[in-house]
């Protein structure tokens, strides 16, 4: 057996069809080393707000990391929202986020190492997919 950390790459997103209106997360846990993909969900969240949405997929992401016991998890998302907040580039302003916030920071102090980055749409396909899949059914969906 290998000593050697397990290493994930987190895709999320989020979407709300209306601001706020109908809304979803979607997940991509992948291994960092090739190993494939880990685990994908789509959430259905009822109603909220886009940037709530891509909270709540980031939260998601981090628990799933912590549950496969990554220790080094890379989340990427094309939120700049959100990236640039989980980096300290920008401030939370929005009252309904700053909760969202403190929680995603202490998930991912939690990690040995725990990076962000800000990726166009286009490359961030499968999570988007599953954020469509889910407010589509309006349910949670898996692979």
């Amino acid at each position: 057996m290998s000593d050697k950390p397990l290493r994930v790459i987190v895709h999320i997103d989020g979407g709300a069809r209306g601001n706020p209106g109908p809304a979803a997360a979607g997940v991509v846990v992948s291994s960092a080393d090739g190993g494939g993909v880990l685990h994908e969900a789509g959430i259905f969240l009822g109603r909220a707000t886009n940037n709530v949405a891509e909270y709540r997929g980031l939260l998601e992401g981090l628990r799933l990391a912590g549950e496969l016991r990554a220790q080094e998890v890379e989340v990427v998302s094309d939120s700049q929202l959100l990236v640039f907040q989980m980096t300290g580039q920008y401030r939370v302003k929005n009252e309904g986020l700053k909760p969202l916030h403190r929680e995603a920071s202490e998930r991912a102090a939690k990690f040995r190492k725990c990076s962000f980055r800000h990726v166009p749409r286009e490359e961030n396909v499968q999570a988007d997919r599953l954020v469509n899949q889910a407010l589509n059914l309006r349910r949670n969906v898996t692979g």
